[in-house]
């Protein structure tokens, strides 16, 4: 296993939600709302009556409305959807394929002033005809309320604050969490799913996980990582055994201390994954042990004591590049540039934090008009404040690898480094994709948990709320196929 170094007096393990680390509010802790599920079962529609029960979801009258659909909720509220948005969002076998879920309607193609010839609907949800036309021949659309529900933009039903933050379950630490790492077997892993769901479930609440029980072989480490997803191929190659012989121009390939960083800042879809496993005994090496510093707590620090730094490495583009010698394969050398320049913290369209993007030595220069008058004295402050939090001594878990357990962390939210060494030093590993590993997640996920926890969430609302279910047997109750 990884020994840790250095002592701990407290333990810090998934005693609460992160503090939402989000842009724009002022604190950084976010309470999320009481979620109660109805024991009440959605009433079926009696056989004589066209509209849905009382207290489900119903038409209003269409005849005014030449382009949109009109839906009132069981709490008054109305919602519209456009024709043409529904036509485009049929799930029927001709619009979109069971098999693949992809879209088959050529959208573009469908008239503007597109209406259906009927509407109608019962309690499972809305049930358009089309008709025969130049667009297509008469077709019929079904339309789930759940699905309607979900996806209702024209007002939307189910709002942002409804649901969990895609930070809710992240657990923020400090080297303390020392005391109890999160660990999974390599038995466990390799034996069944369920284990692959362990180790993703640790590797998403706290960034990264240990894996334990490991043959001391590449063999072995590689078939572990492949357990998650396809190994992504760099210009380090695919699964990476190897030395401090600088053999891909890198200072990750020397003998160097390298501080907390993020890898790959100079691709433009940063690695998503990376494991190390350790080859070669102890008695091979003095030195070269391993530090992990968990980025998201960094930021929350960062913005809790300096939010004007914590805004200012928000927005303010980095250039980074890789520039190394090159190797045999690539004898022309390595010149990567992102697309685009990037800030160190990055934000999704709610302003939550997804990605730290920091690598001090792959830098390159700052400079032209986004540094423009005070901004570089003000960029280069919030620097030796940003890094002052990483470099502090509560932040920092250092650990000696062995051979047996490798570490696993999210390079999009754990920094690692190491100190310097001498001797012979052997790892091995391999990156995995970003967007193939929360895929496989939220599978597994699927398959043992009923869904993530914003889905669950999303049930929870529709139920409570509306009286509709997403789960259930026959088309209408159940939207699977209705993505």
């Amino acid at each position: 296993m990884l020994t840790h170094l250095g002592a701990c007096t407290a333990r810090v393990l998934a005693v609460s939600a992160p503090r939402a680390l989000a842009r724009g509010t002022p604190t950084a802790s976010r309470a999320l709302p009481a979620r109660l599920l109805s024991t009440t079962p959605h009433r079926p529609a009696s056989s004589s009556s066209p509209q849905p029960p009382r207290g489900a979801p119903r038409l209003l009258d269409q005849s005014g409305n030449a382009k949109a659909l009109t839906l009132q909720l069981p709490d008054g509220a109305t919602t519209s959807f456009s024709y043409v948005w529904l036509r485009d969002h049929c799930r029927e076998e001709r619009s979109y394929h069971p098999a693949t879920r992809q879209r088959l309607v050529d959208t573009p193609k469908i008239p503007a002033d597109y209406r259906p010839q009927a509407v109608r609907s019962d309690e499972r949800g809305v049930s358009l005809t089309w008709p025969d036309s130049p667009f297509e021949s008469s077709y019929e659309s079904f339309f789930p309320w759940a699905f309607l529900a979900e996806h209702a933009y024209n007002p939307p039903v189910v709002r942002e604050q409804d649901l969990p933050s895609v930070n809710s379950r992240k657990v923020l630490w400090t080297r303390e969490i020392a005391r109890d790492m999160p660990t999974v077997s390599y038995d466990e892993v390799m034996s069944s799913e369920q284990g692959v769901y362990e180790w993703l479930k640790r590797i998403d609440t706290y960034g990264f996980s240990l894996c334990s029980g490991i043959p001391g072989t590449p063999e072995a480490t590689e078939a572990l990582i492949r357990r998650i997803a396809f190994i992504r191929e760099t210009h380090y190659g695919g699964f990476w055994d190897f030395t401090a012989n600088l053999e891909h121009g890198d200072l990750a390939y020397s003998e160097v201390r390298l501080e907390a960083h993020t890898d790959t800042t100079y691709f433009t879809d940063p690695c998503g994954l990376q494991l190390f496993h350790l080859l070669s005994p102890s008695t091979t090496h003095t030195g070269g042990h391993n530090l992990l510093v968990d980025g998201f707590r960094a930021a929350s620090v960062l913005r809790e004591a300096h939010p004007a730094a914590y805004d200012l490495l928000s927005s303010v583009p980095i250039p980074s590049h890789a520039s190394g010698s090159g190797s045999a394969s690539l004898p022309s050398g390595v010149h990567l540039r992102p697309l685009r320049r990037f800030p160190v913290l990055n934000h999704d369209d709610k302003g939550e934090l997804v990605m730290v993007r920091w690598n001090g030595d792959d830098r390159a220069v700052v400079g032209g008009e986004a540094f423009e008058g005070a901004r570089m004295d003000e960029w280069y402050e919030a620097l030796r404040t940003w890094e002052g939090i990483l470099r502090s001594e509560e932040a920092q878990l250092w650990s000696q690898m062995e051979v047996g357990t490798a570490v696993i962390f999210d390079n999009l939210r754990v920094l690692h480094g190491r100190s310097a060494f001498t001797g012979e030093r052997r790892l091995c590993g391999a990156y995995v994709n970003g967007d193939d590993y929360r895929s496989r997640l939220r599978g597994l996920e699927k398959q043992f948990v009923g869904g993530d926890p914003r889905r669950r969430a999303l049930e929870g609302v529709l139920k409570e709320r509306y009286g509709i279910e997403r789960k259930g047997e026959g088309k209408g109750s159940v939207s699977e196929e209705y993505l």
